[in-house]
């Protein structure tokens, strides 16, 4: 069984950053894109960024210039580094990795982490 498990989320006010982690754990063979998305109340889940296993990176829009996506391959491990925070920013966010088990490649997702931005 694979796990995915995220921290790192809390209260922040607008123009902070925060810096999310989420590491995967259990018995596969290696791990290919993995990503975070975020789901407001009442809303979709949307993608936020995404990093392929060569490190090639994507981001929405509405967080270009101000998130960054990297991982530690050597930690099965994701980050999310958030900077100029808004207070639409406001979500909870979900890591998303896609593992590679035998020959086949499975989607996992973390249990959320919130991240709420207000003075």
């Amino acid at each position: 069984q694979v796990q995915l498990v995220e921290s790192g989320g809390g209260l922040v006010q607008p123009g902070g950053s925060l810096r999310l982690s989420c590491a995967a754990s259990g018995s596969f063979r290696r791990i290919n894109a993995m990503a975070w998305y975020h789901q407001a109340p009442g809303k979709q889940r949307d993608l936020v960024a995404s990093i392929t296993s060569g490190g090639s990176t994507s981001y929405a829009d509405s967080v270009k210039g101000r998130f960054t996506i990297s991982r530690d391959n050597t930690k099965n491990t994701v980050y999310l580094q958030m900077d100029s925070l808004k207070p639409e920013d406001t979500a909870v966010y979900y890591c998303n990795a896609g593992v590679i088990m035998g020959i086949r490649e499975s989607t996992y997702w973390g249990q959320g982490t919130q991240v709420t931005v207000s003075s």
